[in-house]
């Protein structure tokens, strides 16, 4: 049984011919049911020495339109901090963090076509 209340909504202001995503941040009661979505899924993105580069962005920003929750993975040639990582490419997609436990972290961003519908 899944309940919808009002979810975290994606607003798109004009900026100069671009546009800029503002998104409300995660309740600790969503954060919770995307942690028990994601406990099963496997890393999609992968970062390794490469660090951030546009690949690892597109890739993280593709993941993200198609599944709406991802989990990335540090691989043990990644020499940045981990939270550091996550907040920089969350930050970079537009996503936000629902959980960092070692070395995996959790993104979601909402897409157009909700597949997730949180609490």
């Amino acid at each position: 049984m899944m309940r919808s209340l009002q979810s975290p909504t994606h607003k798109m202001l004009p900026k100069d011919k671009t546009t800029t995503m503002v998104t409300k941040a995660l309740t600790g009661k969503q954060a919770r049911f995307l942690r028990g979505l994601g406990h099963h899924l496997n890393p999609i993105v992968m970062i390794g020495r490469g660090e951030l580069s546009d690949a690892v962005l597109r890739s993280t920003d593709e993941a993200l339109k198609v599944h709406e929750l991802i989990k990335v993975r540090l691989q043990e040639g990644c020499e940045l901090d981990r939270r550091e990582v996550a907040a920089q490419l969350a930050e970079k997609s537009g996503a936000q963090i629902a959980q960092i436990l070692g070395k995996t972290f959790l993104l979601y961003r909402e897409a157009e076509e909700k597949k997730i519908i949180l609490p």
